[in-house]
Parts: C-alpha cells; sequence; structure tokens
C-alpha cells in the first residue's frame, strides 16, 4: 500500500491542493464520505471550507486503508495536472503507453535500469512532491520493479515494510 505511505508523508498543503484540484461544482473528491463521517446532508459539505474537508477526507482514506481510492485519486491528479510528468517517466522508462495511460501493467514494466536517469531528469522539471506522489503509484502498480519502490522509499525516507 505504498499510495497510502505516501499519503502519510505528503504536506497538508500539497494534499490540499489535489484536492481542490479535484473539485467539481464545488464538491471535492471525497466530500459524499465527508459529510456522511460527520453528519452532514451532502449538499451542506459545501458550507465547510475546502481545508476542512481535505483534512476529514485524508483521515478517512488512512484509517480505513483504502488504498485503491487514494490511488484514484492521486492518478486522477497527475493526469489532470501533470501528465507531462507521468508520460515522460513512460517514454523514458520504456513503458508502452497512450497519452499516459497504460493498458496492460503485467507486460509493460519500466525498464529497471532506466529508473534513476528518468527519475533524475523529472526532478529537473517537477516538484519533488510530485515526482514522489508519482513514484509511490510506480511502487504499487510495478512491484517487481525493485528499483522503483527502492528509490521511492529512499526519497521519502521510508524503510521497507515488513
Amino acid at each position: 500500500m505504498q499510495v497510502i505511505e505516501q499519503l502519510k508523508v505528503l504536506s497538508d498543503a500539497h494534499f490540499l491542493a489535489i484536492y481542490e484540484s479535484l473539485a467539481e461544482q464545488g464538491f471535492g473528491p471525497l466530500d459524499l464520505e465527508v459529510a456522511k463521517a460527520i453528519n452532514f446532508r451532502p449538499q451542506a459539505i459545501r458550507k465547510l471550507p475546502f481545508p476542512q474537508r481535505a483534512k476529514k477526507a485524508r483521515q478517512i482514506v488512512i484509517a480505513k486503508h483504502n488504498a485503491e481510492m487514494c490511488y484514484e485519486i492521486f492518478g486522477a491528479y497527475l493526469i489532470k495536472t501533470k501528465k507531462e510528468l507521468v508520460t515522460k517517466f513512460l517514454d523514458a522508462t520504456g513503458v508502452v503507453h497512450e497519452d499516459g495511460m497504460v493498458e496492460d501493467l503485467d507486460s509493460s514494466a519500466p525498464q529497471g535500469s532506466k529508473v534513476a536517469a528518468a527519475v533524475a531528469d523529472l526532478d529537473r522539471q517537477f516538484p519533488a512532491e510530485d515526482v514522489n506522489l508519482y513514484l509511490s503509484m510506480c511502487a504499487q502498480q510495478w512491484p517487481n520493479v525493485p528499483e522503483i519502490t527502492g528509490l521511492w522509499r529512499s526519497r521519502i525516507g521510508v524503510a521497507a515494510s515488513a
């Protein structure tokens, strides 16, 4: 559950930026779950400021260890706001994709020998928090590419889980 580990070390400001970037018509991506958790009607949740909703949404995902939901939020954010980061990594590591979307994760793994150079290039162009976010997703997608997991863990300062 690398994405959950990443969520735990993500700054509050960055999670808020992710949450706000995915808002539609005044609703954040997890506002329905937030409303249920605090006994609000779904429409009334918009009365709470985004920072408060984002904080509660983050707590919900972490408490439930909902890696799938976390992965979807991270992926939607990256494709919406940092698609070039995704496509550059995939291109640099030899992963076949269409506009950042990989059809078959099992047969299209990144070449481990190209990971470090690809990430070094991304670091020159994108904020480290976004690169780390994407690496957490890659580590979860491709657990059989130890170069990704090792690099991601060293960047966020988290030891391998048991």
